[in-house]
């Protein structure tokens, strides 16, 4: 079977279940946003993080495909549903002890920083910024369609989360977080 199927050439495309829809409709946007992050996260374990790092982010990928299909896949009115799992509150309990381990093992954030650093955290801050505007366009489509609660609340964890692997990775690797000052503000001087 060929990846080229032409079913799109005419700017439509099938939602799980079979129901066609513009290539630009929420949830193809809402769903092609979190295909983005799972590429971004991708482009960041290339970069070889530490084992522990690579494991989560092999995780998190796995649970952003689950993500996708939750958001391909339209429950009103859609026998084909059934066959989808829902995204399951696991993947969020997992987030969440995640997300307190690492913020434990971190220094206490006490001002503002600016994203960057090192390869690794600067590429972390990146993937976190495109999961913000994956939570927006869910919180678009939410306001539509009936969207499951914990996607939202995932997606809100696991820009935290991707901040805080940001602040680790530059503390494992000895560099320094940039404080951001206000202009004119030279008491950091």
């Amino acid at each position: 079977m060929s990846i080229a199927t032409r079913t799109g050439d005419d700017g439509n495309t099938g939602l799980f279940g079979g129901r066609r829809v513009a290539k630009d409709d929420l949830r193809i946007e809402a769903y092609g946003s979190v295909d983005e992050l799972n590429a971004c996260i991708g482009d960041v374990r290339a970069l070889r993080p530490d084992a522990d790092t690579d494991a989560l982010l092999e995780r998190i990928q796995s649970e952003l495909f689950a993500l996708g299909a939750e958001l391909a896949t339209p429950r009103e009115n859609n026998p084909a549903a059934a066959r989808v799992q829902p995204f399951s509150n696991a993947n969020l309990d997992a987030l969440d002890a995640d997300l307190r381990r690492i913020e434990d093992s971190l220094p206490c954030l006490t001002n503002f920083i600016l994203p960057g650093g090192s390869a690794l955290a600067a590429r972390l801050h990146f993937a976190r910024t495109i999961c913000r505007r994956v939570e927006r366009n869910v919180v678009t489509l939410a306001r539509s369609e009936r969207i499951a609660a914990t996607v939202v609340r995932y997606l809100n964890r696991l820009s935290d989360f991707l901040f805080l692997l940001a602040r680790h990775a530059n503390v494992s690797s000895g560099v320094a977080e940039i404080t951001w000052r206000q202009r004119g503000d030279s008491s950091a001087d």
